[in-house]
């Protein structure tokens, strides 16, 4: 079992950029799918990004494409995302999450353990 723990969130304003990470601890980390997802004040945790174990298959919402990128860094055992044009809409918590075995998942039941979560405010 891994474990995760988010950070890098903070207040930013619109149109600037942000990069969360995720430090994944424990073992056969390259062995984990990774995602992100977010949530926002009453509404439903959402999907944000994942990325295949082997870095190779990443996916988007459609709400992120050409703004966030997910990456990852197996040296370091760290999954990134990388937020530009950030928008007042992209205010949520931000979770990282982890799924074991191949494949490219965009759904909360493929994933587990979790993080704790980092905010992410954008001001107008």
């Amino acid at each position: 079992q891994v474990q995760l723990v988010e950070s890098g969130g903070g207040l930013v304003q619109a149109g600037g950029s942000l990069r969360v990470s995720c430090a994944v601890s424990g073992r056969s980390f390259s062995s984990y799918g990774m995602g992100w997802f977010r949530q926002a004040p009453g509404k439903e945790r959402e999907f944000v990004a994942g990325m295949s174990r082997n870095g190779v298959f990443r996916i988007y919402a459609d709400s992120v494409k050409e703004r966030f990128t997910i990456s990852r860094d197996n040296a370091k055992t760290t999954v990134y995302l990388q937020m530009n044009n950030l928008k007042p809409e992209d205010t949520a918590v931000y979770y990282c999450a982890a799924h074991q075995g191949p494949g490219i998942h965009n759904t909360e039941n493929y994933f587990g353990p979790w993080g704790q979560g980092t905010q992410v405010t954008v001001s107008s």
